[in-house]
């Protein structure tokens, strides 16, 4: 899979991303439009956190009352032509703070009044902001008043209110929400994709000829579950169409063997060395055709029928059902396996042809007196001949087959089914072929259901 295809995690994300963005440049026009431009709402807005910012300042232990502007304040109210002003008062009306004159106590409700929990009263319409307001708040469990006055805004102040109202009430709860939708996004995509990346990691291990080779689509979002029963259907037609194409092959064998078998009867009646020649001949056409049967065959081979095989158990086997033979052709077998026993999954009649074809293919090209030795080791088979005086030069190079050059195809076909890999080469006393298994067998796939 090429890395530059995003994930469905990747894409998702860009996009929630980018609509929650959206959503938010859209959200912060409706609140310039209803708040900047709106005096009266910035004026309530300016009043509620600068009371709020005034009242953090104070402090009740036991009856005392305490206070200190706060840092964020500091600046505007204690210098006295800041163009801002403040006063608190607690229930009964005694002075907490204040940094108003005689003048601008009279733009306070009078200290005789008991004040409402917020009021505000504009000075001047329009911006810069020109209001007297106050809030109530309750600390210790004592009541106090918070009374804040400007004129011009000279600091500015409306522009932070704004922000801090855009901070509070769009920026953090859309950050939260973002965050929270991706999160539930991408563990859910996640679920979702599970058995996906489950089908996709057994897709890799499909097999047309195994009967029960399909990508199980249990728990997978129905959208995908009909990809997978797509792929399936692909797969069983494919089966299909290798299951005709061996019983053809089967056929025509079948067809070929009966008329090659006559023509053997009547060479066998004529007393003829000619007769003989054409005899060998059709011995080799024989062999050559039932070899052609077996290759085209492996093309249909179904890996359902594999097995555990215990490589050192099935070489000894077929070494002892050869020796007879090699022995009549002057050639001498030893077996020499190097574990007592080697486990592999395969199908054990394959496995013996390939050994099989490896020890005719070395007696068929190596002169008389060769020594043949198979070897089992914990993944490997090797055949290796030796001759008397070394390799020799006439008879057959590294990667050479038998005298039709099917047998080591058929081999080498063999070693793919069972995902292990057929290697060549020489030494110096002749040639080394060898089977090694790889550690990834193949697997029974999971039924379909």
């Amino acid at each position: 899979m090429s890395s530059s295809h995003p994930t469905l995690g990747a894409i998702l994300t860009r996009r929630i991303a980018f609509f929650a963005v959206l959503a938010m440049i859209l959200q912060l026009v409706v609140i310039f439009s209803n708040y900047y431009w709106n005096v009266g709402e910035l004026s309530r807005l300016f009043v509620e956190q600068e009371t709020e910012r005034l009242a953090s300042g104070i402090s009740v232990e036991d009856k005392n009352v305490r206070y200190q502007l706060p840092d964020s304040v500091r600046q505007r109210y204690q210098e006295r032509a800041s163009g801002y002003v403040a006063r608190i008062r607690d229930a009964a009306g005694a002075l907490v703070f204040s940094s108003c004159d005689d003048a601008c106590e009279s733009r306070f409700l009078p200290a005789d009044v008991n004040p409402p929990d917020f009021w505000l009263r504009s000075l001047r319409p329009g911006k810069p902001l020109a209001l007297v307001g106050g809030r109530a708040f309750a600390v210790g469990n004592r009541r106090f008043v918070v009374d804040v006055a400007t004129i011009d805004d000279p600091q500015n102040v409306v522009s932070s209110v704004f922000w801090n109202e855009v901070i509070e009430h769009m920026l953090v709860p859309m950050s939260i929400l973002l965050v929270l939708v991706l999160g539930a996004t991408l563990l859910s995509v996640r679920q979702a994709l599970k058995p996906v990346r489950a089908a996709a990691d057994a897709a890799d291990d499909l097999d047309p000829m195994d009967a029960r080779s399909h990508l199980n689509f249990d728990g997978m979002p129905r959208e995908v579950a009909h990809l997978a029963i797509a792929v399936n259907r692909a797969f069983e037609r494919v089966g299909e169409l290798m299951t005709s194409q061996k019983v053809l092959t089967s056929g025509i064998a079948h067809e070929i063997r009966t008329p090659l078998a006559a023509i053997k009867l009547e060479l066998g009646n004529i007393d003829h060395p000619r007769a003989r020649k054409a005899e060998d001949d059709l011995d080799d056409l024989v062999r050559f055709v039932a070899e052609l049967t077996t290759l085209a065959r492996l093309d249909s081979f179904d890996h359902g029928i594999f097995e555990a095989v215990d490589l050192v158990a099935l070489s000894a086997s077929v070494v002892e059902q050869l020796a007879p033979w090699v022995y009549e052709n002057r050639h001498s077998l030893e077996f020499s396996p190097q574990v007592e026993s080697a486990l592999v999954q395969g199908a054990p009649a394959l496995m013996k042809d390939a050994l099989r074809n490896l020890v005719e293919n070395a007696v068929h090209h190596t002169p008389a007196g060769t020594g043949i030795l198979v070897s089992v080791s914990s993944n490997i088979v090797r055949v290796e001949d030796r001759h008397p005086g070394g390799l020799r030069r006439d008879t057959r190079a590294p990667g050479g087959s038998d005298n039709l050059g099917i047998g080591l195809k058929i081999v080498r076909r063999i070693a793919e089914l069972h995902r292990a890999s057929f290697r060549q080469s020489t030494s110096k006393m002749g040639h080394v072929f060898e089977i090694v298994f790889s550690d990834r067998q193949p697997k029974p796939m999971s039924l379909r259901p």
